[in-house]
């Protein structure tokens, strides 16, 4: 613990009295902030710089990514920066070495890729069941050459 974490500690421990406040978790909250402009990126990092608990605010104007880390929280920080008038939400993307490399399923990669994502990342989609017709069935080749649905069947039965 250094000087500045033993400060805050005391000023925490003697502003605080008797009430004792569940105090936020540090965390990263990554948003995707349409940011055209240097006056756009300073108009956001300048809202989301003046919420409690904010420790750094990192904004990539390139990859539209705007990283706030410290004791706030993610509901809070969407809607500072949507309070800017620009377009926000939280970051969609995630590593493409993250993604479990299933069989190509043309719905699923549908849903995951995303022309306007940065390099390297697709879009995160929650896994869902596959669907009925997604669901292929292994069945004994043997069983149907002598079915009795089966109008090819051997001529012997």
């Amino acid at each position: 613990m250094g000087v500045a974490g033993t400060l805050e500690y005391l000023s925490d421990l003697m502003s605080s009295g008797h009430s004792h406040k569940k105090r936020k978790q540090l965390q990263t909250v990554e948003l995707k902030v349409r940011m055209d402009c240097d006056g756009c990126e300073l108009k956001v990092k300048k809202a989301l710089s003046s919420l409690d608990g904010v420790k750094t605010v990192e904004i990539n104007r390139k990859q539209q990514k705007v990283t706030v880390s410290g004791y706030v929280d993610q509901s809070k920080v969407l809607k500072r920066a949507k309070s800017t008038g620009k377009k926000a939400e939280i970051w969609p993307y995630i590593p493409y070495s993250v993604v479990a490399h299933q069989p190509y399923v043309a719905q699923s990669y549908a849903q995951s890729y995303d022309k306007k994502a940065p390099p390297g990342h697709v879009r995160k989609v929650e896994p869902t069941a596959p669907s009925a017709a997604a669901v292929v069935r292994h069945e004994d080749p043997y069983m149907t050459l002598f079915s009795d649905d089966n109008p090819n069947a051997c001529s012997i039965m």
